[in-house]
């Protein structure tokens, strides 16, 4: 386990794209942290590590954002558990061979993959603490 203090949206963003440079297509990450603490402007970071230019949006109201096959962005909030998961195709995606960043991912838990990573971001006095495996 390590430990990244970020004290700006920059600095969050830049961890992200240097993160995904430890990712392979197929890896699953479960983005922890309360709402606001800066999940999905990690996962901007990551897209931009993964060479994808277009404007990340929190998926909330699609469930899933596909980025060309190459990140599939999750916002598992408005699910209350792994079987509304499943019916909505979601879970295929885990195996589709890209690179999947769930917030929420605790809703879900009973139908994530067996092999996953952990990003876990939280609000400290003078920025974030990322903690990440």
């Amino acid at each position: 386990m390590a430990i990244f203090i970020s004290k700006s949206s920059e600095e969050t963003l830049k961890f992200g794209e240097e993160y995904a440079k430890t990712l392979s297509g197929g890896d699953v990450v479960l983005l922890n942290g309360e709402m606001g603490a800066g999940k999905t402007v990690f996962a901007k970071g990551v897209a931009a590590g993964l060479g994808i230019v277009d404007e990340i949006l929190s998926p909330t109201y699609a469930y899933m954002n596909d980025y060309y096959g190459k990140l599939y962005h999750f916002d598992c909030y408005r699910l209350s558990c792994g079987e509304q998961a499943e019916g909505l195709g979601l879970t295929d995606y885990f195996y589709a061979g890209g690179v999947c960043l769930i917030e929420w991912a605790e809703n879900i838990s009973s139908v994530l993959p067996e092999k996953v990573k952990r990003v876990t971001i939280n609000k400290i006095k003078d920025g974030r603490q990322i903690i990440y495996e």
